[in-house]
């Protein structure tokens, strides 16, 4: 399978990683929307919210809230929005969420910037 969220899920291409475990992978989305633009993907590969089960979005929308503030305590965000993509919508076909920062102003800063942000 030649996709790009399970070589990123296998190490075997780089990634912003804020947070991993057995199940899921949260990291930086590398075109982000907004500072701190961050993507939780399922490890095991499921195409969009037809294939993947319902124990799975529950336990992504568990991580999603940790990221979320973590994202708020780090970044001071006036918002988050939550987007889940399917069909022609979704540019990988690996089913993820994306957790978007919204600012008032939002004075880009480069992704890895924002990494280390997180990190520390």
């Amino acid at each position: 399978m030649d996709c790009l969220f399970c070589k990123i899920n296998k190490n075997e291409c780089d990634s912003l990683c804020i947070y991993e475990d057995d199940i899921v992978k949260c990291f930086l989305d590398v075109n982000p929307d907004s500072n701190g633009h961050t993507l939780i993907v399922p490890k095991e590969h499921f195409v969009d919210l037809d294939d993947i089960s319902l124990e799975m979005v529950d336990y992504i929308f568990s991580k999603a809230k940790d990221i979320k503030k973590l994202l708020e305590k780090k970044l001071n965000p006036i918002g988050i929005r939550l987007v889940q993509n399917n069909g022609t919508l979704e540019e990988v076909k690996h089913f993820h969420l994306h957790i978007i920062p919204f600012y008032k102003e939002n004075n880009f800063k480069d992704v890895k910037e924002i990494y280390e942000i997180l990190n520390n």
